[in-house]
């Protein structure tokens, strides 16, 4: 019988996942029966205090049929699914995802379009073939550090095509009278501890070259969400 102790095999759903995923967020996105529990648009909408079809809309209305899509992770419901739709047939859309979990889910949503490619990748870091016409962070950015925030943007930022478009959705500080913004105090406190520096930063000023491009930021909801479109100068 052998002395050594036996070799320490993650589970396949956590081999390879940044160990902040896996401390912070096995909740919602790692942990394959709470995710299949989560991935419902009532979910979503109830996550969004009603305000999902709004923000799903802001961005989709930004795809033009036959262009290339990049979205930086996977999203809950049936976002991927009309994404994918709205390129068509003549476009691409490239999903990519850290998470196992979250590429299975996204790979089942998306087989029956085969202008849709889904990556295993780190949005920090993936590099594709050729520019995007849009690339898409929704409800990325306050899941991640700081530091990663930056890289990310940084990412996306290097690979639209020249008159392409850059879309954020994401959360933002809310508007003193929301009082929404108190409950998402305590639940930042608790389960989202990288969202509330998107309360006291702007996207943009995670950019190394924000000056090269221009930024528009629309809030709603009392403030609780933004929107910023960015295009290059």
């Amino acid at each position: 019988m052998s002395g050594n102790p036996p070799e320490f095999r993650p589970a396949p759903y956590y081999d390879g996942v940044p160990d902040y995923m896996v401390d912070v967020y096995d909740w919602a996105y790692v942990n394959p029966a709470k995710a299949r529990l989560l991935d419902r648009n009532i979910v979503v909408s109830t996550l969004l205090f009603l305000n999902d079809q709004r923000l799903m809309r802001r961005y989709l209305a930004r795809i033009r049929p036959g262009s290339r899509v990049w979205q930086v992770a996977h999203v809950y419901g049936d976002l991927v699914s009309r994404a994918a739709q709205a390129v068509g047939t003549d476009g691409r859309f490239v999903l990519t995802d850290i998470t196992p979990v979250q590429v299975e889910h996204a790979l089942k949503k998306l087989a029956p379009y085969p202008q849709a490619e889904v990556v295993r990748a780190d949005a920090s870091s993936w590099q594709a073939d050729a520019p995007f016409d849009l690339v898409c962070s929704f409800f990325l950015l306050h899941e991640v550090p700081d530091e990663l925030k930056a890289a990310i943007v940084d990412n996306m930022l290097a690979q639209v095509a020249p008159g392409g478009e850059l879309v954020f959705v994401d959360y933002h500080r809310p508007r003193p009278w929301q009082p929404i913004g108190w409950l998402l105090k305590y639940v930042n406190r608790v389960l989202e501890p990288f969202a509330e520096a998107l309360w006291n930063k702007d996207i943009a000023d995670y950019a190394t070259r924000k000056d090269d491009f221009v930024w528009q930021k629309e809030t709603v909801f009392g403030g609780v969400y933004q929107i910023v479109r960015v295009r290059a100068r």
